[in-house]
């Protein structure tokens, strides 16, 4: 039976259950808007429409309330989005045609695109690939109105990572690349003389035609909604996800939809003039590139046998996976396994120590039998359970240690936990050393495990100790963080022992070059035929030195003292100091300065000094300003790697400071973290009449470093090594020496590397 109830201006008029709307009816709003449709126990569930009174409409299926389901709702700004809802929000597969005429067609994720989908702009231009918060995020292909296409990864709306960028003339670039600009290593291979093929292949040519006026329970929209659930759903993986928000039973309120703008793509460095046509396979010349930032700073031409695109495509693909540094563990990886344990392991170690009240650690939470001990059957027990993996003992080293060391650290439970055990699982490093260890990095990359030899285990847990205490003493140590020292042994006696770090170059920033010194000169080179953009280079391919703010440096050398006279006093050699180099790239990436001395002398105005600005022109342009820190612009929660106090630098009057990229980021300073420093490269010596002068390239450079590699005893097997290496070499430059001659050299190596200015 239908009723018609009015309650504070609103008006209802259809079938009720107890004078609550139930059935079908129609709703007015006192200010104007208007459902008609089906209702259950007083809210919209069914088929209905809904107009409100800013003019927009919603005609589909509506559940508690909330738009959800199947349904097209049209804005007053010409707007039209066609798909699946969940709780008033976009939500699975559809289809939006924007005000502007843009149209994006495929998975969304509460309101945003998410998952696979294809976004076509007005203009022509066009990406089909995988979004992630609304932008182009993991691997997909954009193609420009003007024919240039790139196939490769993405990162926030920018091309990051490898990938090939094909020019519309044939020719085209595999390499990687920042923020949407190159940088790294990369081919050129520039257009042949016959005629590009200009046929492409189909980026999704199906088209819905979507009627404004069209009614919902035609047959029309009924064929409509089909016709997208099927197209969308050959195209695009549908994958449900949770979601949340609610209209009231009142009004029915929406956000605006605001449309996804072109995103700003920098070709300015792209030759046009330049390129390849497909299926030729004469010999050509092609071009090595390295880019730092979208700037050219080596070019090398090599003769080439040209084949077709697609062969090109796999072979470059197949060189960047023996490039990668580090590959996913799945299912039938050879470590696959041994990553499972190592998760339920330390998930269970963290989740059994957490809750227990914490305290000052005593004598007996160190040593070899300090430990937690467990064994986990597949089929789980009262106390571990069921798993995938296979049956293993787990042993957790100096558990009370560690979890105190993971509090000074400021290192949450929870987020050690997910980042190491979540369901993204690890990633497996190829090792840069000789040790044959295994490393893995955790999928945030803020963690590595390492695999140790029964020794190295022996000598941290002897060492531990002194290494709590040196630790507590010392916030600013750049000697690695240990989390957590284990050991898993599986049926057969076979035993793997493992040590969680702080990965020292987890930054938002990319790392171009690294290296490994020691100090020493013996085999401290790297073949040049070996060398990748991941390789981690030694000490004689080490070609700059570093200049920095006198505070910063003061404070650097300060605590290297400490930190080995630290490592002298355990016996420890073989360390080595880890640093990583991102290069900043101005205007103009090189200049000569003479002598290098400018970047430590503080800020002065023209008032302060006449010969400023005569100063200035001999200074190449800053990539890198220092600015007074400000703890609500950066983030100031510690990484993996930092924990001490902001820096402070002399060239800004002695304060904390804050690193600003211009573009780019803004950092905080911290010792051995986000450390800015002019590289300087020696490249000529020229003589201008009686008088000599030096001529440096200069470049921009953030510095992050840390000492690594500090589980090396010199015991008796060391000394005759270093017996038999000082017969055939000169004992000065071997790697392997006596505790105390190996500091002093490491520590005399570095204040060359890093030179103090006068």
């Amino acid at each position: 039976m239908s009723i018609e109830i009015i309650l504070n201006g609103d008006m209802y008029f259809g079938d009720v259950k107890g004078m609550i709307p139930h059935g079908k009816g129609k709703y007015t709003w006192s200010d104007g808007t208007v459902y008609e449709g089906c209702w259950e126990e007083g809210k919209m569930t069914g088929d209905g429409r809904i107009t409100w009174s800013s003019g927009a409409s919603y005609e589909g299926d509506f559940s508690g309330g909330y738009l959800d389901g199947f349904g097209k709702l049209t804005k007053p700004d010409g707007s039209i989005y066609v798909g699946s809802w969940r709780f008033n929000n976009q939500h699975g597969i559809g289809r939006k045609q924007y005000s502007n005429s843009d149209i994006y067609d495929g998975s969304w994720k509460e309101g945003v695109h998410e998952g696979n989908g294809k976004y076509a702009w007005y203009n022509g231009n066009m990406y089909i690939g995988n979004w992630k918060g609304g932008s182009m995020c993991g691997r997909g292909v954009m193609k420009w109105m003007n024919g240039d296409l790139f196939d490769g990864h993405w990162l926030n709306g920018y091309r990051q990572g490898s990938g090939v960028y094909r020019f519309e003339d044939g020719s085209y670039y595999f390499g990687m690349w920042t923020k949407g600009l190159k940088d790294g290593q990369g081919m050129f291979y520039p257009a042949r003389s016959r005629s590009h093929s200009q046929s492409s292949r189909s980026l999704g040519k199906k088209k819905v035609t979507i009627s404004p006026n069209s009614s919902f329970r035609s047959e029309r929209f009924k064929d409509m909604k089909r016709s997208i659930s099927r197209s969308l759903s050959e195209k695009i993986s549908i994958g449900l996800f949770n979601n949340s928000g609610r209209i009231s039973s009142k009004r029915v309120s929406l956000d605006e939809d605001g449309g996804i703008g072109d995103p700003a793509f920098d070709n300015t460095d792209i030759l046009s003039n330049e390129g390849e046509s497909e299926g030729d396979d004469n010999v050509t010349d092609v071009c090595e590139r390295e880019y730092i930032q979208g700037v050219l700073i080596k070019e090398m031409s090599k003769s080439y046998a040209g084949s077709s695109y697609k062969r090109e495509h796999r072979k470059f693909q197949m060189k960047e996976m023996k490039k990668k540094p580090s590959v996913d563990i799945f299912a039938g990886h050879k470590s696959y396994y041994l990553m499972l344990n190592l998760q339920l392991g330390i998930r269970y170690t963290v989740g059994k120590i957490t809750p227990v009240p914490l305290r000052e650690v005593r004598h007996s939470d160190f040593g070899p039998r300090a430990r937690l001990r467990m064994y986990f059957s597949r089929k789980g027990s009262q106390l571990t359970p069921s798993h995938s993996s296979v049956d293993f003992y787990w042993k957790d080293y100096c558990p009370m240690v560690f979890r105190n060391l993971r509090e000074l650290f400021k290192l949450d439970a929870a987020d050690y936990m997910m980042s190491i055990c979540g369901d993204n699982g690890l990633r497996e490093l190829s090792s840069p050393g000789k040790s044959g260890s295994i490393f893995y990095l955790s999928h945030d990359d803020r963690f590595v495990i390492k695999t140790l030899r029964t020794s190295e285990l022996q000598v941290l847990l002897k060492m531990l100790p002194s290494y709590y205490n040196h630790v507590r003493a010392h916030d600013n140590t750049l000697i690695t963080k240990f989390y957590g020292l284990h050991e898993i042994t599986l049926r057969g006696g076979k035993k793997v022992e493992f040590v969680v770090m702080g990965n020292m170059f987890y930054t938002e920033l990319r790392i171009h070059r690294r290296y490994d010194l020691k100090g020493s000169h013996q085999g401290r080179s790297t073949n040049k035929d070996d060398i990748t953009e991941g390789t981690t280079l030694k000490d004689l391919d080490l070609a700059y030195d570093f200049h920095m703010d006198k505070s910063l440096r003061d404070a650097l050398f300060k605590q290297l003292y400490q930190d080995c006279m630290f490592l002298e006093s355990q016996h420890i050699i073989d360390y080595s100091l880890l640093l990583g180099l991102h290069f900043r790239a101005p205007e103009h990436l090189k200049g000569h300065l003479v002598p290098p001395d400018a970047f430590h002398r503080p800020h002065k105005t023209p008032a302060d000094d006449s010969s400023t600005c005569h100063m200035d022109l001999s200074i190449p342009p800053k990539g890198l300003l220092l600015v007074t820190h400000e703890p609500s612009s950066v983030d100031t929660a510690p990484g993996p790697h930092s924990r001490g106090s902001t820096m402070r630098a002399f060239s800004v009057g002695d304060k904390e400071v804050d690193l600003l990229l211009p573009g780019t980021a803004r950092l905080r300073v911290q010792l051995g973290v986000n450390m800015p420093a002019q590289a300087n490269h020696k490249v000529s010596q020229e003589v201008s009449g009686s008088q000599e002068a030096e001529l440096f390239e200069v470049y921009d450079v953030v510095l992050y470093l840390g000492i690594i590699d500090i589980l090396q005893e010199y015991n008796m097997r060391k000394k005759i090594e270093h017996a038999f290496k000082s017969v055939r070499h000169d004992p000065m430059l071997i790697s392997v020496a006596d505790p105390k001659f190996y500091s002093k050299r490491f520590f005399s190596f570095l204040e060359k590397i890093f030179p103090a200015d006068m």
